[in-house]
């Protein structure tokens, strides 16, 4: 780990280097922080020059930490959760967080590796019940349709607040029979879903075309996949978890994007949301392998 001068370095920018790598880029971080883009890049600046490092480098992803960056964002980390404990142990609220949480978030994710994390928020905040509803259209959370939302997005809505988890990957998945050699059945999304990107993909390379199956869903596509209908797209965290797949190739860099956890700044404050948004985001983040196809 490199050896940072932290003596010149306090919580502000800690605080700017967490928002940019849960953000991964620096005008999602500036939201997050409510600043602007050029404040955003000075201060990056100045905090690499201050420290002798160049925390982020620039991919087709977005910024991403370097080895020093990864370093210095990982310590952030450590001291939020530490001042996020001290502040329940302040507010008498620790351990007691109480209350209905409203969830969105979309079919892939509850089929997928969400229920286990929901189980375990359970375990550790009983007197709070969450409740899911599932749809792939972004839930308005300034109408208080939801409270939170977990979700794929490249951009999300500049009206909430929230942090980054992680990229999405999707592949190419077949039953395990299937060797991935030659041009093969395919299942495909159907009219329904010619919005998402995954579909415009399929179409421009003729796949959507020799479909054998359609379904409106992502999920309805595993279990055609899975039945030996044909070869799916579907994102890593879904076909990977699955037995009766088998991944034919490594993600698909031109469908990549990225998973977030959001919230409207209102309820920010409220006990039961910041112990969801505080486990559910420490989750997500340690099955990033999974969610990146890795």
């Amino acid at each position: 780990m490199p050896d940072f001068n932290f003596e010149q370095t306090d919580w502000d920018d800690l605080r700017v280097a967490l928002a940019i790598a849960r953000a991964g880029s620096l005008s999602g971080a500036a939201r997050t922080i409510g600043v602007s883009h050029p404040t955003m890049f000075r201060r990056l600046r100045s905090l690499e020059a201050r420290l002798g490092v160049r925390l982020f480098e620039r991919t087709s992803a977005g910024l991403a930490p370097s080895a020093a960056g990864e370093a210095l964002v990982q310590a952030a980390e450590a001291i939020e959760a530490r001042l996020t404990q001290l502040g329940r142990t302040l507010e008498g609220r620790e351990g007691r967080p109480s209350g209905t949480v409203r969830l969105a978030t979309t079919d892939t994710l509850m089929a997928g590796p969400l229920p286990p994390m929901l189980a375990a928020f359970r375990g550790a905040y009983p007197e709070i019940v969450v409740e899911a509803g599932v749809s792939n259209a972004m839930a308005d959370l300034s109408r208080r349709e939801a409270d939170v939302a977990i979700r794929p997005a490249l951009d999300p809505p500049p009206t909430l607040t929230g942090r980054r988890v992680c990229a999405l990957a999707f592949a190419v998945y077949g039953a395990p029979g299937d060797t991935g050699q030659g041009e093969g059945d395919w299942v495909a999304p159907d009219d329904s879903l010619s919005a998402l990107k995954l579909s415009r993909w399929m179409a421009e390379r003729g796949l959507s075309a020799r479909a054998t199956f359609r379904g409106n869903s992502l999920v309805s596509l595993r279990e055609a996949a899975r039945a030996g209908l044909g070869r799916a797209v579907l994102p890593c965290y879904l076909g990977d978890l699955d037995p009766g797949l088998r991944r034919l190739g490594d993600p698909i860099a031109e469908l990549a994007t990225e998973l977030w956890v959001l919230t409207h700044p209102d309820l920010t404050t409220a006990g039961r949301i910041r112990a969801f948004l505080d486990e559910i985001y420490r989750r997500l983040a340690e099955r990033r392998d999974l969610f990146e196809g890795t």
